[in-house]
């Protein structure tokens, strides 16, 4: 059947016991397919190179005109005239579509990106939890989805909010890291992120350390919670025995109630990340008179070498008290409750400062007050640096200016 596709015929068009097709006399192609049910579709008819003959579904009736159809044919024509499959075309832009949205970040992450940054990241755990809080509003993108504004927006509206640029560079440095997991493994052909650039931060390392008089005030806070815990549990038993409940533990003979306090010494006269303080196990540290000291293995320290560092008396004498009362079940030198490995001590430390009445104190600056005092005790650099484990000379040098009277030394030298 042939005719002029308009809206008057398709008013009078009358479905059949089979489908058919009504050519279009104004442009060779252009057809209307009338099914038994009565759906129409439009579609454009077309041979490819190699002769094959196609259909390319254009729309309905219901949605476009006759005319707006037609001009979409007429551009189809167009495209069939250079060489160009169209209906190939089509359904590679289906499964590209299907392909995008299986391939949404949540879904890289969970199926490729976890199994390989647990396997070969020490902060693995940490760098996922990163990406989940950080970006909840990007998981169920695309990961071509992903775009420079999306994350300027992202980044704008966190610093809007409070954080420090460093942080959210940081934040973005694992998006990135994610991303480009994703190219390498060839899931995406380009990173969409490659022409963000870092927000600009102030280079001059921040270096914190503890004054005398703060230190003093941090361990007699020490002394102080020490004594209330004891107090509380000899208070505690005193009202479980009146009523008959088991006992717990009395800490009144122990030198020390909990962990908070060796934890901090040793952090302090060792240098130790918390890292490394955490996954600190007694057969790592050696208790010779001669030369006592803690070990870090390789796994556990942040350059991945191993690390030794000598204890001072203080931290030696604390570790001894320490291990005096340790639970030899197990082997962690600051286990948790329940015997594993600990995450965090947050609470403990926030307390604890507020009490010593000392801000803007972090945990890590207590590595940085071990490698201060040591670098103002007149200790060279390089073993600094050895001490700390850096990777290189360059981070130890944000000590530098606190070496006494060291540039004045140098110029002398000149004569």
């Amino acid at each position: 059947m042939k005719n002029k596709l308009t809206k008057t015929l398709l008013k009078s068009i009358e479905p059949k016991d089979k489908p058919y097709d009504v050519y279009d006399t104004e442009l060779k192609g252009f057809i209307l397919r009338v099914e038994p049910s009565g759906v129409m579709s439009y579609f454009y008819t077309y041979r490819t190179k190699e002769g094959a003959r196609k259909r390319y579904r254009i729309g309905a009736p219901s949605n476009i005109s006759p005319n707006q159809a037609r001009d979409e044919a007429i551009k189809l024509s167009a495209e069939v005239i250079k060489g160009i499959d169209i209906s190939a075309r089509k359904k590679q832009a289906k499964k590209l579509a299907k392909a995008k949205k299986e391939n949404t970040l949540q879904i890289f992450i969970e199926r490729s990106y976890k199994p390989w940054v647990l396997a070969h990241r020490k902060s693995g755990i940490a760098t996922l939890q990163s990406l989940k809080v950080s970006f909840p509003k990007f998981m169920k993108l695309a990961l071509e989805d992903i775009s420079v504004l999306k994350v300027e927006e992202w980044r704008n509206k966190k610093l809007s909010k409070g954080a420090a640029s460093t942080t959210v560079n940081r934040q973005v440095a694992t998006l990135r890291a994610v991303l480009s997991k994703a190219v390498e493994w060839e899931i995406i052909e380009h990173h969409p992120l490659r022409r963000l650039k870092q927000l600009k931060v102030d280079r001059t390392p921040r270096v914190r350390y503890l004054s005398p008089d703060e230190e003093q005030r941090l361990f007699d806070a020490l002394e102080e919670r020490d004594k209330e815990l004891k107090l509380s549990r000899k208070r505690g038993n005193q009202w479980r025995e009146v009523r008959g409940y088991q006992l717990k533990p009395d800490l009144a003979d122990l030198h020390y109630a909990d962990r908070l306090y060796p934890m901090i010494t040793l952090s302090l006269k060792t240098g130790l990340r918390r890292g490394e303080v955490f996954s600190l196990c007694w057969s790592d540290i050696s208790f010779t008179t001669d030369s006592p000291l803690v070990t870090v293995r390789a796994e556990e320290s942040k350059s991945s070498r191993v690390r030794h560092v000598p204890l001072s008396p203080t931290a030696l004498e604390t570790l001894t008290k320490w291990q005096s009362q340790r639970d030899k079940r197990y082997q962690l030198v600051f286990p948790s409750e329940s015997g594993v490995k600990l995450d965090n001590i947050k609470k403990s430390w926030t307390t604890l400062l507020k009490r010593a009445e000392i801000t803007n104190f972090r945990w890590h600056d207590m590595r940085h007050d071990f490698a201060s005092k040591l670098v103002m005790n007149g200790v060279p650099l390089n073993t600094v640096r050895e001490l700390c484990g850096h990777a290189d000379l360059n981070t130890t040098l944000r000590y530098a200016h606190l070496a006494p009277d060291h540039k004045a030394d140098a110029v002398k030298l000149l004569g």
